[in-house]
């Protein structure tokens, strides 16, 4: 009997459950049609702030985690795949600039903004940059993970994985607890979507109206078409990296 009924609650768990771009496509939905009948329902935005605001606060954290996780767990065995790591993040990041500035001029999108852009002054010389990219880097780790500094976040991450690489195997697999902790803690943000975009897209709609949409779905077309450019050279590139390590194997 035991047996049975474990059986159909399985069967009924299958059948019950929606899969995620699912679940986001009726949050979709849900936003626009609530965004129309009742727009001056400002809580249902509060479900967007609370997505967003979340997501915001472990990514910091996550990243910094897994990257120590990471390299205190790899040896010198490891180095060939971290170069090849490093050199394939520094060609797709150059790569999607490229592309981005070249499908922005060919492709221009004028957006409708909710709220005023600050104004910001640009560097004055390449000196600049570079200094504020040091200070970036050699920012205290624990201000980096407030202000969400990803630069300061992995370059302290990177110093100190390296260095707990002799660190007791206790202190290496309290790491990956924590890591895979804070990889559950993201899968419920995420199971959570559904509610944080019709947050999101409520607010939209309701402050915008449906013709938000006309300029938003060029961006969508520009931002995927540009994506799905970027990914197919990055994995030719990959086979071919991987295509050349065979063979000097």
């Amino acid at each position: 009997i035991t047996t049975r009924l474990v059986g159909s609650e399985m069967c009924i768990r299958d059948r019950i459950s929606i899969s995620l771009i699912k679940r986001i496509i009726g949050g979709l939905a849900l936003g626009i049609i609530l965004g129309l009948l009742v727009p001056k329902a400002s809580g249902i935005a509060l479900f967007g702030s609370v997505f967003v605001g979340a997501l915001k606060a472990i990514a910091p954290l996550l990243v910094f985690v897994l990257v120590i996780s990471s390299l205190c767990h790899s040896g010198k065995s490891h180095g060939g795949v971290i170069k090849t790591v490093i050199i394939l993040y520094m060609f797709s990041t150059i790569l999607a600039s490229v592309i981005a500035v070249f499908t922005s001029k060919l492709f221009p999108v004028t957006l409708t903004l909710t709220e005023g852009i600050e104004e910001m002054s640009s560097p004055g010389s390449i000196g600049d940059v570079f200094n504020s990219l040091l200070m970036n880097i050699v920012e205290n780790p624990i201000t980096s993970l407030t202000k969400a500094n990803y630069v300061g976040i992995l370059a302290w991450a990177v110093v100190i994985g390296i260095a707990c690489r002799h660190a007791k195997e206790s202190t290496k697999d309290m790491l990956v607890d924590i890591s895979n902790g804070l990889s559950k803690v993201v899968t419920w943000i995420i199971n959570f979507a559904p509610f944080g975009i019709m947050g999101l897209v409520f607010d939209t709609v309701s402050n915008n109206g449906m013709s938000v949409f006309k300029e938003y779905g060029k961006l969508l077309m520009l931002l995927v078409g540009t994506m799905l450019f970027i990914y197919f050279v990055t994995v030719s590139y990959t086979h071919l990296r991987a295509h050349e390590t065979r063979s000097n194997l």
